[in-house]
């Protein structure tokens, strides 16, 4: 029925030939063990798309809105970097006075406050 080289869409594929080759929808998702209704969701893609349909598609489009301008990324990555014990609040504060505005600081500063690695002090 199906070509399964691909190697990300095998299972799915699998499935389906399984089932032509047993003649039997209940013995093949049995088998693999999967349910009925995905089975069916799977050749209704193949039927209606084709195979290209069972590839993985991304259901999340990033956000540009919420991205903050180079310079005020680089400036709380530095004060960051060179500050790593100030928190959110207190990084968002100081590049305020530094002339950035609180809201973009703000949100620049809580997307780095987990992404630094943490340091002991001996």
């Amino acid at each position: 029925m199906l070509e399964n080289n691909v190697r990300i869409i095998k299972h799915k594929v699998g499935l389906l030939n399984l089932a032509e080759e047993l003649g039997n929808v209940s013995r093949a998702y049995k088998t693999m063990g999967l349910s009925r209704d995905t089975f069916y969701r799977y050749k209704a893609a193949v039927e209606q798309a084709g195979v290209e349909s069972l590839f993985d598609k991304s259901r999340r489009q990033p956000n540009l809105k919420n991205r903050v301008d180079d310079l005020t990324e680089q400036s709380v990555l530095s004060h960051a970097i060179d500050y790593p014990a100030h928190g959110q609040l207190r990084v968002s504060n100081e590049l305020r006075k530094g002339g950035y505005s609180y809201r973009r600081a703000a949100y620049a500063a809580s997307g780095y406050a987990m992404a630094l690695p943490t340091s002991k002090i001996a």
